[in-house]
């Protein structure tokens, strides 16, 4: 089953990281946060990959060119017209297709476009921005229970700030520090769609995934929600960047499914 992922936003909150490269090369420790979710995919066994590219596409294409380079040992004989050696060779056993979605496009147009490349089998899909120690057995394995067009993880982010539980008067009964749900479960990406969610996609550049194709797959009754209790993250801020950096630097990542071994 190939893993469609949405890579060719703007990343507008977080211009600082954007200008120079999109939002999901923005690093996690020395590694993009693109290539942590696609671990978290390949250490889970799906090793196909689809990119949804639009801003500054070119950069990830770039880093997918030159990734085996980037990941070993070369040595340049200058004396021989500057013949290249490659040694202790490290690459994932992935397979990678990068798919020109449009700078301007919103996220069904993006998907809509990639049709040609999944076909007319089901397929994964998630943000370029958001890591989780999501178990996709379980999340597959319940989409084809229900056998429903589309389901989608369901995640309760931590709140910003603490909150006080107050009594009468001016007494603090309680106090939770950053506790789970601001008010109810939200859309973590991490989905597992049929081929007849394309018939949901706008014609145009405009088509919002989230809005009327989601709205109409649950009015019909087509879409299932996988509760995920674990660890789930976005990067929307350089503040998020912070914590996910502090948490692979001190390797205690919980998105980190994958053996220890090159990280």
């Amino acid at each position: 089953m190939k893993v469609v992922i949405l890579a060719g936003g703007y990343g507008t909150r977080i211009s600082e990281e954007t200008r120079l490269k999109p939002k999901p090369m923005i690093e996690i420790g020395d590694r993009p946060i693109l290539w942590h979710i696609m671990k978290i995919y390949l250490a889970q066994g799906f090793d196909e990959f689809v990119i949804c590219l639009g801003y500054k596409g070119a950069v990830i294409k770039r880093y997918f060119a030159e990734y085996q380079l980037h990941h070993a040992d070369v040595t340049y004989d200058f004396k021989r017209s500057g013949e290249m050696v490659v040694h202790r060779q490290q690459s994932e056993p992935w397979k990678v297709t990068l798919v020109e979605t449009g700078k301007h496009a919103m996220t069904g147009a993006r998907i809509r476009r990639i049709r040609p490349y999944v076909g007319d089998e089901p397929f994964m899909l998630t943000y370029g921005d958001g890591l989780a120690d999501i178990d996709l057995s379980a999340l597959l394995t319940l989409h084809r229970e229900r056998g429903r067009f589309a389901t989608v993880t369901a995640v309760r982010p931590a709140a910003r700030f603490g909150v006080l539980q107050l009594a009468k008067g001016d007494r603090v009964s309680g106090f939770a520090e950053k506790p789970l749900g601001e008010g109810g479960w939200v859309n973590g990406g991490f989905f597992v769609l049929q081929p007849q969610v394309f018939d949901y996609l706008g014609e145009d550049d405009s088509c919002v995934f989230e809005q009327q194709p989601l709205s109409r797959l649950a009015s019909d009754g087509q879409l299932t929600a996988y509760r995920h209790d674990g660890f789930w993250q976005p990067m929307d801020t350089v503040r998020d960047k912070t914590y996910l950096d502090g948490l692979w630097l001190k390797s205690q990542a919980p998105w980190q499914l994958w053996e220890e071994k090159g990280r």
